[in-house]
């Protein structure tokens, strides 16, 4: 079939949603990050029409720029528009317009390259730091000793990259996919990356190719069917690429779902099989970005016995934790009053969904008076399951050389660089540590 091309396909999507906005400005009244971006005083209407100029003339307003920068994606914006344009789509293409306007084609490629490189040698560190080679292989990280299956699985279990520093969480997936006797392969990894550091850096070129082949490998299924864990990959790929991708090739080869969601349109099937009492008071972390994730992860937590669900006076705001880091004052005052407020209601246990979320609130639990566990840790345990948190136990010791020295067999084993090691560990894990561990607090 005749193709348009990726760029000429991005662009005039671009362009449909620029003719059908109004500038009515709703979008940017819904926003829930534009007092913290310090845009409450902005006028809606003139903010929209700037971040149009941006797209289409390359030059914006400076509160358009600064609304552009400051999205967190939490996904308002599209709610509120009555004219089918998505607002976080033309922003993420606003944000891609200023990185191509500020530097050369050979830079953005440069720049989109170092920060791919950066994060996959953090995965594949951080993961090989944890993970025995069986565990590497049940995640595809590693080639298979059996041959590959000749018959298409139902579906693809999508992990995409990050998720491969908290291992436990993806591990998780499978066993409850294997209880469920879900016919699945396993995808992800830097090889099967999204594209959103090459949109971030501005490079469409290497951007077009990324996104194409990762769409094209995910299209390994009898149902065309890709179970997501992680949320800006869902994003990445049902919004910026995967409508691209259509209009270019006239072809739809996927669709995507999230895990969460996934497991709750089979509750009947799941609740059976919650067996084991498990008495928590907990309080779910929760983003709005991808719709329905939060709502599901509730009801699966009140469906395990025994559970008891509090929610805490936090703005729910955000695709997931790190993209916060866009307004990091704000990020660090969320999540001070959330650990704040968990402990005034005396949680036992707070909850992340997405890994993001989990590996900024994990260490926390060793100055709070409650524990912090993903929801598949809970679902997990009420089914018998369990995958120790090899990425929580690290980071709590907050310190490299007792790090290096309890890892030191999975490296010998893996042949990681000790150097290379302890930068990873230093940058890659401690470093990414939004709000400081402040020490031992009791319970009011």
């Amino acid at each position: 079939m005749q193709t348009t091309g990726f760029e000429d396909a991005l662009s005039a999507r671009v362009d449909g949603m620029l003719d059908a906005c109004t500038r009515c400005g709703a979008c940017f009244a819904a926003c829930p990050i534009t007092a913290p971006a310090g845009l409450a005083a902005a006028d809606p209407s003139a903010t929209v029409a700037g971040v149009l100029d941006i797209l289409r003339l390359g030059d914006g307003t400076a509160e358009a720029e600064t609304w552009a920068r400051s999205c967190t994606l939490s996904g308002a914006c599209i709610k509120a528009c009555d004219y089918g344009v998505n607002p976080r789509f033309l922003l993420v293409m606003a944000r891609l317009a200023l990185a191509r306007k500020a530097s050369e084609p050979a830079a953005r490629r440069k720049r989109g390259v170092d920060t791919f490189r950066k994060l996959s040698q953090e995965v594949t560190v951080l993961s090989q730091l944890q993970l025995s080679e069986e565990a590497l292989i049940r995640l595809g990280q590693r080639p298979a000793k059996e041959p590959p299956r000749v018959a298409l699985p139902d579906v693809v279990f999508y992990t995409g990259c990050n998720v491969l520093r908290t291992p436990h969480l993806a591990l998780l997936c499978l066993d409850i996919m294997d209880v469920l006797g879900i016919d699945y392969r396993v995808m992800g990894g830097p090889t099967h990356c999204c594209g959103i550091h090459q949109l971030r850096a501005g490079d469409v070129e290497t951007l077009s190719r990324f996104a194409g082949n990762t769409i094209n490998k995910l299209a390994q299924s009898k149902t065309g069917e890709v179970l997501t864990w992680c949320p800006s990959c869902f994003v990445q790929i049902t919004e910026n690429m995967l409508p691209t991708f259509e209009r270019a090739t006239g072809e739809k080869p996927i669709d995507l779902t999230p895990f969460v969601r996934f497991l709750h349109g089979r509750i009947d099937i799941l609740q059976p099989l919650l067996k084991s009492r498990i008495e928590l008071k907990v309080a779910l972390h929760r983003h709005p970005g991808v719709p329905g994730v939060a709502e599901a992860a509730e009801a699966l937590l009140r469906a395990v016995p025994g559970v008891t669900v509090v929610r805490l006076d936090v703005p729910a705001v955000g695709l997931q934790s790190n993209s916060l880091a866009v307004l990091p004052a704000y990020q660090k005052e969320l999540q001070l009053k959330e650990l704040e407020l968990a402990a005034q209601a005396g949680v036992d246990v707070l909850v992340s969904v997405y890994h993001t979320d989990h590996r900024e609130l994990c260490a926390h639990q060793r100055d709070w008076p409650f524990h912090i566990l993903n929801i598949l840790d809970i679902v997990g345990a009420s089914m018998g399951l369990h995958q120790d948190d090899h990425y929580k136990t690290m980071k709590i010791k907050q310190d490299v050389d007792a790090i290096i020295s309890d890892a030191s067999d999975l490296i010998k084993r893996h042949g990681v660089n000790l150097d290379t090691a302890r930068a990873v560990i230093i940058n890659g894990m401690l470093g990414d540590q939004p709000l400081p561990l402040q020490g031992p607090r009791q319970r009011p």
